[in-house]
Formats: structure tokens, C-alpha cells, sequence
């Protein structure tokens, strides 16, 4: 037998329903944590170090590339000579 019970409630009265604890002052003091840190970084950081740090990063990565390839192209090359 299989039969559905629909049950109309708020998330709180779901929550108090089933014994969960209420963390939305928890939450909220996270959120203004997280917004003061982010508003105080953003701070720190002009636009021309943001770039310059985001354009380091990404040139070593292309510098790390290049040499993967090449170290690769040389032991293939090296392996095809007798």
C-alpha cells in the first residue's frame, strides 16, 4: 500500500518539527564576518596590484607549460633515434 501526505508549513515549523536547532543568528554573524574580511581585502588591494599578481601567476603557468612540452618533445625525440 502506498499512500502521500502533503503537510503545509513554514521552514521554521519544519525545523522546531523535527528538533533541528535554530542557527540563523549563527548565519547571519558568519555573513557579516565574511562581508568585513572581504571589504577589508578589497581595500588593501589596488587594481594594478590585483592584475599584477593575477598576470604572475598566470605567466608561470605558461612558463611551466612550455617547459612540460619541450621536456616531452625531447624525450620523444630522444626515444626515436637508435
Amino acid at each position: 500500500m502506498k499512500f502521500t501526505v502533503n503537510v503545509e508549513c513554514s521552514p521554521e515549523e519544519a525545523r522546531r518539527f523535527m528538533g533541528l536547532p535554530d542557527v540563523t543568528p549563527i548565519n547571519e554573524a558568519l555573513v557579516s564576518e565574511m562581508g568585513k574580511r572581504m571589504e577589508k581585502n578589497l581595500a588593501l588591494m589596488s587594481g594594478e596590484t590585483m592584475m599584477s599578481s593575477w598576470m604572475s601567476v598566470g605567466t608561470q603557468a605558461q612558463d611551466a607549460f612550455v617547459k612540460l612540452m619541450t621536456s616531452g618533445a625531447t624525450a620523444a625525440a630522444s626515444r626515436e633515434k637508435p
